[in-house]
């Protein structure tokens, strides 16, 4: 599912279903349809009511700060959470998904492939107050110009600084 699409479908989400509570006592099979086209959709429909009832229960219907409640909500992993930190509240938070796993092994900055390992390497690495905006930019390179099966090395800004760059 690309990004564009989870947009499109989060926009309506949220004007279907203004608040958490609303979330929480959704009916599965309409949040299903609601969902369907991000795919995995019955996965997802099932973990938004699930961790809308967890904030609602656990949390007074308020969205946790800490990235260790956020986690504690079924359905909730790390990236997830971290998401949610640096873009909903302005917390910082390292996100590691395909294209930040990808970016960060061909410049040698981890060699890791477990996703909660680049994460606390690249916190050990990059200031926390850039982490948010560090993982937008490799998300946003490994979309636009280090794409997986074409990266476009002859026109990539940090070339020089890549050891995986092809050769001029």
């Amino acid at each position: 599912c690309t990004h564009a699409r989870v947009n499109l479908v989060t926009k309506d989400l949220f004007r279907k279903y203004p608040d958490v509570r609303a979330f929480a006592h959704a009916d599965l099979s309409e949040m299903e349809q609601d969902v369907k086209s991000t795919g995995f959709f019955r996965n997802k429909a099932r973990a938004l009511i699930d961790m809308s009832q967890d904030i609602l229960a656990k949390h007074g219907g308020e969205v946790p700060r800490t990235i260790e409640e956020l986690t504690e909500l079924r359905g909730v992993g790390r990236k997830t959470a971290n998401v949610l930190l640096g873009n909903a509240f302005d917390i910082p938070g390292m996100v590691v998904d395909t294209h930040v796993r990808r970016i960060t092994n061909l410049l040698g900055l981890t060699e890791q492939q477990d996703a909660v390992k680049i994460e606390f390497e690249l916190m050990e690495l990059i200031p926390k107050t850039w982490w948010t905006v560090s993982s937008h930019l490799f998300i946003l390179h490994g979309r636009k110009t280090c794409i997986a099966r074409r990266p476009a090395c002859a026109e990539c800004a940090i070339r020089d600084l890549c050891p995986s760059a092809d050769p001029a």
